[in-house]
């Protein structure tokens, strides 16, 4: 008889990941991840008390992987603000059921636009724009708060179904939003 796989806490998250990738985080629960992970409920159970904190730890996965997706920018020829805006749709379209978790869930309750901006995840995002447009930190974040507020807009659009994606009108609507948010952090410094 082959020994049994020992299954870590770490498959159990990433089996929970791809079952809130699949069919949405509503949809974790010790059947659905024991059944992806191809054994019974109990190893699922014996890392997590609860499904609750399996949901937060796949979150925090979910949360990661959207960073580094944001950063993965094809071209900075039109700013690096801009692909992480077209990034940020671009998640919502290809990842729609993780997008809505991350945004649109409970799980992101209870966090306000200033504790997100300040959060240690966004801190590559900020550094990458304050290199791309100088400025202080704090004017970076406004720029950043004012494309985050209208890139979130169409991707909660385009990810709930609501709204077709297309491109080159996106990018000149982000790259007015950019450019207006520059355009007032200079008026207010002057």
């Amino acid at each position: 008889m082959p020994p049994r796989v020992k299954i870590t806490k770490e498959m159990v998250i990433d089996a929970a990941f791809e079952v809130a990738r699949e069919q949405g985080a509503e949809n974790i629960n010790a059947r659905t991840v024991a059944k992806k992970l191809g054994c019974s409920t109990q190893p699922v159970m014996y890392h997590f008390a609860t499904i609750e904190e399996l949901k937060r730890a796949v979150y925090t996965k979910a949360d990661c992987h959207h960073s580094e997706y944001l950063m993965n920018i094809k071209s900075t020829q039109n700013g690096v603000m801009l692909g992480i805006g077209l990034n940020y749709i671009r998640f919502a379209i290809e990842e729609p059921q993780l997008f809505r978790f991350l945004f649109q869930s409970n799980f992101f309750a209870g966090n306000t636009l200033i504790e997100m901006i300040d959060a240690e995840e966004l801190v590559p995002v900020i550094s990458a724009m304050q290199g791309a447009v100088g400025g202080s930190t704090e004017q970076v974040k406004e720029i950043f708060l004012t494309v985050f507020l209208f890139a979130h807009g169409y991707a909660s659009m385009i990810a709930n179904n609501s709204l077709k994606y297309d491109e080159e009108l996106i990018k000149s609507h982000l790259e007015r939003a950019y450019n207006g948010a520059i355009l007032a952090v200079q008026e207010e410094t002057k």
